[in-house]
Parts: C-alpha cells; structure tokens; sequence
C-alpha cells in the first residue's frame, strides 16, 4: 500500500524480502526508461546494512549493465579495504554476475585529507552526471540521509554549495565523509528512499511532521526533491 503525505509517497511493504524485490524491480524499470531515452543510465545508492539484500536483487534485474554508471551517495573516508567501506558493500553485493559490466565510480580517493578527496571525486561526479536517473538513499537513527548529519561542521554549507561531492566532519560520523550534495540528490529524476523497523517509521513519521526551523536532514531533503520521493519501508 501507499500513502501521500507533503513531497512523499510512503509505500509499505509485508517483509523486508518483498521490499527489496519490488524496490528492485522499479529501480531497475527506471533505470531502463533512462537507458531507452539516453543510450545509458546513472545510478547513486547508499551503504549500510539495509540495503544489502535490495543490491542483491537488483544485480539480478535484467538490464543493460554496460549502459548503466553506478557511484555512491556517501563514502566513509577509509579504502575499499576496509569492512566500514561503501565501495566494497556495492562490488560485493550489487556489481556481481551481470550487474558486474556497470561502470563504478567510486568516492573515496588516497588523498591527504577528506576534503582532497572530495576535491577530486567531485570532477568525476560531475562529468559523469549532472542530473541523477536514480538515487536510492537511506536513514540513520539521527534522522540523516547521504552524509548530511545534523552535527556536521558544514551543516548549513551542505545544503547551499553548488559542489557534486562534499567532505562532512561529524562527530556523529565516526569517520569523516564524503558526500553527493543536496542539490544533485534533489534533482534527481527518480529518488528513493529505504529504511525498515518501526523505530525509524516513527521518527520519519515525527520529521515530516515538524514544521520548525530545526528540521531533520531527512525532511529537509525530502521537501528539497523536485520530484516526489518514493519511501519504501517495511518492518
């Protein structure tokens, strides 16, 4: 079922294993309307531990492969070594069997410090897509999508730069960040956003609530998308 509520469209699911399928089947179904239109398709998705079993089916989806450009929302500033790592959770679980023939540009660079990286993420980014097919984010228990934590030093920087990638410092972080901006998440063609359990249902439910000058990121951006944003939650 779903339900419309401010620049949202919440769809609930029986399981979490029926979220992942349909949110993977319309995923991929927009992905090919773009590789139809333009001859190839970009596609943003966040780390976690929730999206793993959406990256497996979709990497099962039939598609174009070779036509479709997959970067990352965020990116912890730690190599592909290591387990906290963005890049080595999409390799190992979405860029596998077919899905393997996508290109993959990764955020994080072997830089001296995280806004180096971002630095030079940002020119890749940029000349890879100006305007996102897709983009799938998650939700944090703070209320954080991508890598905009309320803590962050450059909170409000976050949310006026015209940059396409951004270092983030937060102490609610752990690690320092790389980020996609606000501005080109919201102007993506199609934006998804997934998360599950009843605890973060509650909290989106109280974000988009509140109409106060201190609104979560997830709200902010939510009513910054030029298009509606289609949640996908089950418990």
């Amino acid at each position: 079922m779903d339900a419309r509520t401010m620049n949202a469209i919440f769809n609930i699911h029986g399981s979490r294993a029926d979220l992942a399928d349909r949110l993977a089947a319309d995923v991929a179904a927009r992905l090919a309307e773009a590789i139809a239109a333009k001859g190839r398709a970009s596609l943003a998705v966040s780390g976690g531990q929730t999206p793993a079993a959406f990256f497996h089916a979709l990497s099962r989806q039939p598609l174009d492969w070779e036509k479709l450009d997959v970067t990352l929302v965020d990116e912890r500033f730690v190599p592909e070594t290591s387990e906290r790592s963005n890049a080595r959770l999409v390799k190992a679980k979405l860029l596998t069997g077919e899905a393997a023939k996508a290109r993959f540009f990764p955020l994080w660079r072997a830089d001296r410090s995280v806004e180096a990286a971002a630095f030079h993420a940002d020119g890749e980014v940029y000349a890879l897509v100006r305007k996102l097919d897709v983009v799938v984010l998650g939700m944090g228990t703070d209320g954080h999508v991508a890598s905009y934590f309320p803590d962050a030093e450059n909170y409000q920087k976050l949310f006026l730069a015209c940059d396409a990638v951004m270092a983030v410092r937060a102490a609610n972080a752990g690690e320092a960040r790389l980020t996609v901006s606000p501005r080109l998440v919201a102007n993506a063609s199609h934006i998804y956003l997934h998360f599950e359990g009843a605890e973060k249902k509650a909290l989106f439910d109280a974000a988009l609530a509140d109409a106060g000058p201190h609104r979560l990121p997830v709200a902010t951006v939510v009513g910054l998308a030029k298009t509606p944003v289609a949640v996908h939650w089950a418990a």
